[in-house]
């Protein structure tokens, strides 16, 4: 006789996982005993986590037909959260609803298996959606979701537009995740305009600076202290900019089919031309609804009916199409060439050999370019990463995550923003100015050193906010009949709390001395990382900083 090919759920919530035909618990690997009204009563809780079930709802669930006092239903609930403690002592799954029952607190996942499995169980289960939830970012709500207990957190950064729901709707992706939150715990997130996070216009989709940030409000809601970034495509560049800001909540980082600039150039000759990315937005355009440029993403895949439908769905729910070709054309303006080798933490690089939508060679400029990164490079054309040989990329990544030690560094050197400005006042307009300064380097979060009369320099964790507050300087400074001048450059620092020093500081030092009264100039760096925030440039040529080399410079309209 065959098996049945009825199937069962299986709950997983933080560290447990509950199998309700077989009557077991389980917590990494080990069985906890719960006698069988106990095992019932959570049972029934898990299976309405988020509800509050009534105290008479769950006597009615666990004893049909009799009377039952409340004080039985209350000692197997005593039983259910001491056993629940012994392994997370600083989670309440059960909490008491005066007057009204109990409720489930924890996010739990379903898991479907078989009744009858094969020998050895089932190595790759289906996977269903896991709960989303929301942080706040400024003004914007972030949908997350958290699968997963491992010893790590792993925070996965998808390119170009994504929604966390519909990544579990396609086995070979759910698959990939599925492995990925089991050597971690697996964080995914939507940026702000795509998916099931908020929309918003498509003259505000979001920089890198912003992205950043939506990074950490996650890592803040979930309670993240310090987290492994893997970005994929666009995610690379994100994650390796995060990594050099804020070096000491990053365990390390692994880019995967990633790029340091999305346009071609004389000395990046891999990207597309001005005129062939424009030409690829008015393909999009035209034909977003259905599966487009899967050809390019997933070859191996590309004559799939199933999968093509579900990527051609997995687009339109992802974004609209304005904004998928909005945020083609912000990411054409990224280059992160400048800020690679400040990125010190332990760093991988995957890239497969025949990636039809980025050479190898941008895998190997990312490796080549970030101090000690690896490069792993695997056969095979798809540029999804759980399309084609996971198993090859999963496999370097398990290691990869193995190896890194759960000690934080402590880093005194990181990418910051450096804004610099020079003065021509009386001493007490400057001093009125000077506070007014320091009222906006604190409200555009940054750290100020020194004053007006001197020389006022002061750092920022994102380069637009740096040059929003050089904006607002500048304009108290008209107000108070003052000849003001602001240069930024972005780099690497070091502070001990008192002062900062470091190639940024010197380069944009240098600079000041080439604005005129009442500009805000920017070095390259600086333009390169701003794509997306709405802030426009014009040309002001190059200067020669001797040993620190040749920057292009350019002045805010």
């Amino acid at each position: 006789m065959k098996p049945s090919a009825q199937r069962q759920t299986i709950y997983r919530f933080g560290a447990f996982v509950l199998d309700p035909v077989q009557g077991l618990l389980s917590a990494r690997g080990r069985e906890l005993p719960l006698p069988g009204k106990a095992f019932d009563t959570l049972r029934v809780l898990v299976e309405n986590a988020g509800r509050v079930v009534s105290k008479q709802e769950l006597i009615d669930e666990l004893w049909p037909g009799l009377h039952v006092d409340e004080n039985n239903l209350a000692q197997h609930v005593s039983l259910v959260r001491k056993t629940l403690a012994a392994v997370d002592p600083a989670t309440e799954y059960v909490q008491t609803m005066p007057r009204r029952g109990y409720r489930f607190t924890a996010n739990v996942g379903r898991v479907l298996q078989p009744d009858v499995q094969p020998a050895g169980g089932l190595e790759n289960p289906p996977y269903v959606t896991p709960r989303t939830r929301y942080a706040r970012s400024g003004d914007v709500n972030i949908a997350y979701q958290v699968v997963g207990d491992g010893p790590i957190d792993l925070i996965f950064v998808m390119g170009w537009v994504s929604h966390v729901e519909l990544f579990w709707a396609e086995p070979s992706f759910a698959r990939f995740l599925g492995r990925l939150s089991r050597m971690s715990r697996l964080i995914v997130f939507d940026k702000r305009g795509t998916g099931l996070s908020d929309r918003v216009a498509t003259s505000q989709l979001p920089s890198l600076e912003q992205r950043m940030d939506d990074v950490r409000a996650v890592m803040a809601a979930v309670g993240s202290r310090r987290a492994v970034l893997m970005g994929v495509s666009e995610g690379g560049p994100l994650t390796a900019l995060f990594a050099a800001t804020y070096p000491d909540v990053v365990a390390g980082v692994v880019m995967i089919g990633a790029y340091a600039r999305r346009l071609w150039a004389p000395d990046y000759p891999w990207g597309p031309t001005a005129e062939q990315r424009e030409e690829f937005i008015r393909a999009l355009e035209r034909e977003w609804g259905g599966p487009f440029g899967v050809e390019a993403r997933a070859p191996s895949r590309s004559d799939d009916p199933e999968f093509r439908d579900w990527w051609a769905t997995y687009l339109r729910m992802g974004a609209s199409p304005g904004a998928a070709a909005a945020l083609t054309r912000m990411n054409a303006d990224v280059d992160i060439r400048h800020v690679l080798p400040t990125v010190r933490v332990p760093t991988l690089v995957i890239h497969r050999r025949g990636d039809r939508c980025l050479r190898v060679e941008e895998g190997r400029l990312l490796a080549e370019k970030i101090p000690g990164a690896r490069l792993v490079e695997l056969p095979g054309e798809d540029h999804l990463p759980f399309v084609g040989d996971q198993d090859a990329i999963l496999d370097a990544v398990e290691r990869f995550v193995e190896e890194l030690r759960e000690t934080p560094h402590q880093y005194t050197r990181v990418l910051a923003t450096c804004l610099f400005v020079r003065t021509d006042g009386d001493a007490a307009s400057l001093a009125k100015l000077d506070e007014e300064a320091t009222r906006e380097v604190a409200w555009f979060h940054g750290r100020k050193f020194g004053h007006l009369d001197d020389a006022l320099v002061a750092t920022f964790d994102g380069p637009a906010r740096a040059i929003r507050c050089a904006c607002a300087i500048r304009d108290a400074a008209l107000r108070a009949n003052v000849r003001l001048a602001a240069a930024l450059h972005t780099g690497e620092c070091e502070s001990d709390g008192e002062s900062v020093s470091g190639t940024a500081v010197e380069v944009g030092a240098l600079l000041t001395e080439a604005a005129a009264a009442g500009e805000v100039l920017v070095s390259n760096t600086v333009r390169d990382l701003v794509a997306g925030s709405g802030l426009h440039f014009i040309p002001r040529g190059e200067a020669f900083l001797g040993r620190l080399g040749v920057w292009s410079l350019f002045v805010l309209v």
